[in-house]
């Protein structure tokens, strides 16, 4: 190669070089918040709740922490949370140990791959292992939180009790005495979700009105006043729709499959009851309904929900949902989803309008979940609602896996920087596990 071939070369080299697409990441930057001190509140999944149970790991990749970590960049401080111990099996709300994904046998021998309690009960300790000498704590989250609970003494929950500063002290008496720079809020889905989980059997909805501890708007607005008293900036969250989670949408409303003899059987039984017919095929579960004179049950319709806790055994060898009607706290109708929607709605422009009226960040928690339910791809993986299969919903049907953890922290950090002009990096999702396969 002569000298002005040689030329040539290396000016061609230099050419496609300077055609190459730049891409301009910012560098992170906090904009005008401080995030050295961030308090994050919340219910179950920001405390890291997952599987059906609290436990180290979990809380480890919860939101919130994921969000701290990211915070870190941009001058975020140490993030201390509640941890139960690594070596505990944690603990559910019902006192059940988590889950994870195994093989099951059902009543019929059949064997398949789905939820298994990793031991007969939770660890109960993690109750009375008291850890508030290890606070005060940035993670003041609490599985079972009703927004009205917030600050009101909280010992009836064990959960909270073990964290306590003080035999009467609340969660936000102690997310106060934090003095956080910076505040996330993430309440209100179990005013909705303790009522809707029992099948609208038990309990009730958290109304709007009312004094703070009673009334949902008036305890929104008294967290929100205490937590800022000090000048503090921070983010809320709405709350997503029922229908989003994998709880109630996993099981169909017409899974009462039948052949054209069981067909013909049960509709020769219901001839003299209501006069329900059956096909061969997918038909409506029969479900009680309280509401339906005379009889108190009936065939389901679309669009009502059979949740995620109703035994499937049951269904299959003991004639639940055909013979006998799946009773009342596993199943929601019509008319019971509409009230608890509207009071999600409601909720959600409260939310919406005190974090206008106060100068917050607002993230669209909702919208996000019902993309979650339509599906999307990130970094060429596909994730969506689906129970298990999906990647976002652990095995509980209504918290999060880590990676779903992490795709909600996003979600925070670009509601964050469009508000406060920050630069917040997003995490990379995709290092966080979704549900673990033997």
């Amino acid at each position: 190669m002569t000298i002005q071939q040689f030329s040539f070369v290396i000016i061609g080299l230099g050419l496609l070089s300077a055609c190459k697409p730049k891409f301009d990441t910012p560098d992170p930057d906090n904009g005008n918040i401080d995030v050295s001190n961030y308090v994050a509140l919340g219910s179950a999944i920001t405390a890291g709740y997952a599987n059906g149970g609290l436990y180290y790991e979990a809380q480890q990749n919860s939101y919130a922490a994921i969000l701290a970590e990211q915070f870190k960049l941009v001058g975020g401080g140490e993030f201390k949370i509640p941890h139960v111990s690594p070596a505990s099996i944690g603990v559910g709300s019902g006192n059940n140990a988590p889950s994870r994904l195994g093989d099951r046998t059902d009543c019929l021998g059949a064997v398949s791959l789905g939820p298994v309690k990793i031991a007969s009960q939770g660890d109960i300790l993690v109750f009375s292992n008291i850890v508030f000498n290890q606070g005060p704590f940035n993670n003041m989250s609490v599985p079972d939180m009703k927004i009205t609970d917030a600050n009101v003494n909280g010992l009836s929950n064990p959960f909270y009790q073990r964290m306590a500063s003080s035999t009467s002290s609340s969660v936000l008496s102690d997310a106060v005495f934090k003095n956080p720079t910076f505040f996330s809020i993430m309440l209100g889905l179990d005013d909705a979700l303790n009522f809707a989980i029992k099948g609208a059997a038990s309990g009730s909805l958290t109304p709007v009105s009312g004094s703070a501890g009673i009334g949902f708007e008036a305890s929104l607005i008294q967290v929100i006043d205490q937590l800022s008293s000090n000048g503090s900036k921070g983010v809320i969250a709405n709350i997503p729709n029922i229908r989003n989670l994998a709880y109630f949408n996993t099981i169909a409303w017409n899974a009462l499959k039948l052949d054209a003899t069981s067909a013909a059987n049960l509709t020769s039984f219901y001839s003299s009851l209501d006069g329900t017919t059956f096909h061969e095929g997918d038909n409506g579960f029969v479900i009680m309904d309280s509401k339906n004179p005379f009889l108190g049950f009936r065939q389901s319709v679309q669009g009502e929900l059979i949740l995620l806790n109703t035994p499937l055994d049951s269904i299959k060898c003991h004639k639940w949902g055909s013979l006998i009607p799946i009773p009342d706290r596993y199943s929601l109708t019509l008319s019971e989803i509409d009230s608890i929607e509207d009071a999600i709605n409601a909720y959600n422009v409260i939310l919406k309008n005190v974090a206008n009226s106060r100068g917050l960040a607002f993230v669209d928690v909702n919208a996000f979940f019902e993309k979650v339910k339509i599906g999307f791809i990130y970094n060429g993986v596909n994730v969506n609602a689906a129970f298990v299969s999906g990647g976002f919903y652990s095995l509980d049907g209504l918290n999060l896996t880590p990676r779903g953890n992490a795709l909600l922290a996003n979600e925070f950090i670009k509601a964050i920087n469009a508000h406060y002009n920050s630069t917040i990096p997003e995490t990379n999702a995709m290092k966080y596990p979704a549900v673990i396969f033997p």
